[in-house]
């Protein structure tokens, strides 16, 4: 087996094993948000249960690192087209309810033109730092008490089969669907051989490797 081969005998296989076993609201926590649309929402039975989910954190006067992730989810939900709002749900939560209702999330969603199946939240301040600690833990006080540090991470949960990934919001768009993708439920042997044949023909067409080889799915 030669060094492109030994790439993709595994590209798909790699993933693992899901499992059934929701977390449910114990977990989550199934705390009523409001949406910047108005709309009443529990947290747990109406946004996460049996759904595949990319949530981030953000705050509507931030002058860090919220627009720029937006910015890039935004190109983000364009990239993935009728799968948001279908099969795949996005999820903005503020970091600052004391500031941000919904008619302040609702301007910032106006002025991102943020596009239906993706919503922003707020709720109770103890309700969403209890979230924010469920989802996105550091495990160190100095990263878990600084607000800049949760901005720039996104959180993608398959509840359907318990599988969490995650990885930085300002990632490639690239790296970013891919990691959405080690959400989806299991492939068939099948399913995985088709891709992989297919991923190989790429490979062989090419001089040099890719550094990412996810994108050769685009």
């Amino acid at each position: 087996m030669d060094r492109r081969e030994l790439f993709t005998s595994f590209t798909s296989r790699s993933r693992p094993a899901p499992s059934e076993s929701s977390l449910g609201p114990k977990f989550y926590t199934n705390a009523l948000l409001r949406t910047h649309e108005g709309q009443e929402v529990r947290f747990y039975d109406d946004l996460i249960k049996g759904k595949h989910v990319v949530i981030n954190l953000m705050y509507a006067n931030c002058q860090g690192a919220c627009t720029p992730v937006t910015a890039r989810l935004r190109k983000l939900q364009d990239s993935l087209g009728d799968r948001v709002g279908r099969d795949i749900f996005m999820y903005s939560i503020t970091l600052k309810p004391e500031e941000d209702g919904p008619e302040q999330l609702k301007a910032y969603a106006e002025k991102h033109d943020v596009k239906p199946g993706w919503l922003f939240l707020t709720g109770d301040p103890f309700d969403i730092t209890t979230i924010k600690f469920r989802l996105m833990r550091w495990r160190h006080p100095g990263r878990d008490l600084k607000i800049a540090q949760h901005s720039r991470m996104i959180r993608v949960i398959n509840d359907s089969i318990n599988r969490w990934t995650g990885c930085s919001a300002l990632a490639s768009l690239d790296t970013i669907k891919q990691v959405i993708s080690f959400a989806e439920p299991q492939k068939s042997y099948d399913e995985m051989m088709r891709e992989n044949a297919i991923v190989q023909a790429k490979i062989d067409s090419l001089e040099t490797l890719p550094t990412w080889l996810g994108a050769l799915a685009d």
